[in-house]
């Protein structure tokens, strides 16, 4: 029988202290740093989540202007006529009732713009841009005095634009 006093008998017989301390350790850390990082990542993405949402626009509400717009003018001693098929779009329900409900001031507003123009200015595109942002501002200037959001008038667009 060896000796239980001789170093390799003392190596034997201790339990290896360091390696049983080292793998829980370890595994704990790896949990740890596991869940963390998880944690993270989560919070991280619910906060582009809601991010996202709030930068998400409503849906767009698209008001049209019913029947096209008609006028005519003079341009070179020749009567022209511009025929405007015209569409509001606005995100808030309140702003679109209020368009709908003030149709008669607006049609009024956009035919005396309308009827103000040259035909010189409204063969170009640039011509027709600059209209069609002057129309915008008719129509926000007129939902506004109606007591509503002028600014809730997002965009107006020409859907049909003949010149004669």
């Amino acid at each position: 029988m060896p000796d239980p006093n001789t170093p390799a008998a003392a190596a034997a017989n201790t339990p290896p202290a360091a390696k049983s301390k080292v793998l829980p350790i370890t595994l704990a850390l790896i949990v740890l740093l596991g869940g963390g990082g998880a944690a993270a990542w989560y919070m991280t993405q619910g906060a582009d989540a809601e991010a996202k949402a709030a930068s998400r626009h409503a849906e767009p509400i698209y008001v049209a202007l019913d029947p096209p717009f008609v006028v005519n003018f003079e341009s070179n001693g020749l009567v022209r006529f511009l025929q405007v098929t015209v569409q509001t779009m606005t995100e808030d329900a309140a702003t679109g009732e209020q368009i709908k409900r003030h149709d008669p001031v607006i049609r009024n507003g956009l035919l005396m713009l309308f009827s103000g123009q040259t035909y010189e200015s409204l063969k170009t595109t640039a011509g027709k841009e600059q209209l069609r942002v002057a129309a915008l501002a008719e129509v926000r200037k007129i939902v506004t005095e109606q007591g509503g959001q002028g600014a809730n008038v997002k965009n107006l667009y020409f859907t049909s634009f003949v010149m004669q």
